[in-house]
């Protein structure tokens, strides 16, 4: 079974991503820690998630790495403090510059003296990052596979669907959506409901025709 490294984030899409791989392959969990507000918060939604099926025991242990961005954002920046952007805020506000480069560069690394190939995450439709397209991935997996002297291949399997999508697939693959975590600012393990991630959540859930299992610490504000 071909080995594939996903980036987990705890979140909705990743979660599903992880367990929508384990069908096909050997799966290797990777969480790059870089210093913003929320992480506490995820590491713990991920040791529940993981500990639970369709992962356990499918799926290898997590690979926890660290690649600061505390000397890259100013002290007040809002993923350091803690302090996300408003419910509607739109996507393009809460763009974190270079995370994907962060991302791919410690796992590629990981892979390269792992012997894994291929590096898969979460970005869906509509993804308005300029390090979420197609010509990045291609580019950054080629530079990578240059200078690691290992073949690198990134691939994003969810890039055409919707959040809604991911859910129902979720739903198919038996993933316990009510333990991951998909918020900017999550309160004793439970999502915040005031964050564009909370609003992002919630959306999906109502477009999907799903009911939300998510546990918020504020009622939303829809």
């Amino acid at each position: 079974m071909t080995p594939t490294a996903v980036l987990l984030s705890a979140g909705l899409d990743s979660a599903v991503l992880a367990a929508a791989e384990a069908r096909s392959g050997e799966v290797h969990p990777i969480y790059v820690s870089t210093g913003l507000a929320w992480e506490r918060g995820e590491l713990a939604a991920l040791d529940r998630l993981l500990a639970a099926p369709p992962f356990a025991p499918h799926v290898a242990p997590l690979a926890r790495l660290s690649f600061t961005v505390q000397d890259l954002y100013p002290a007040t920046h809002w993923a350091l403090r803690g302090t996300p952007p408003a419910f509607d805020t739109p996507d393009e506000d809460v763009y974190l510059a270079g995370r994907n480069i962060v991302l791919l560069s410690k796992a590629a690394i990981y892979c390269s003296r792992h012997g894994i190939s291929r590096i898969a995450l979460g970005p869906l439709a509509g993804n308005p990052f300029p390090d979420a397209t197609p010509q990045f991935f291609e580019t950054m997996a080629r530079a990578l596979s240059l200078g690691l002297a290992h073949t690198v291949i990134v691939e994003a399997p969810f890039a055409s669907m919707e959040k809604s999508d991911v859910i129902h697939l979720g739903i198919e693959l038996g993933v316990p959506l009510e333990l991951t975590l998909s918020c900017m600012n999550p309160q004793d393990g439970r999502h915040c409901g005031r964050c564009s991630k909370c609003r992002e959540r919630r959306d999906a859930f109502a477009e999907a025709r799903v009911t939300d299992p998510t546990h918020y610490a504020t009622v939303p504000l829809r």
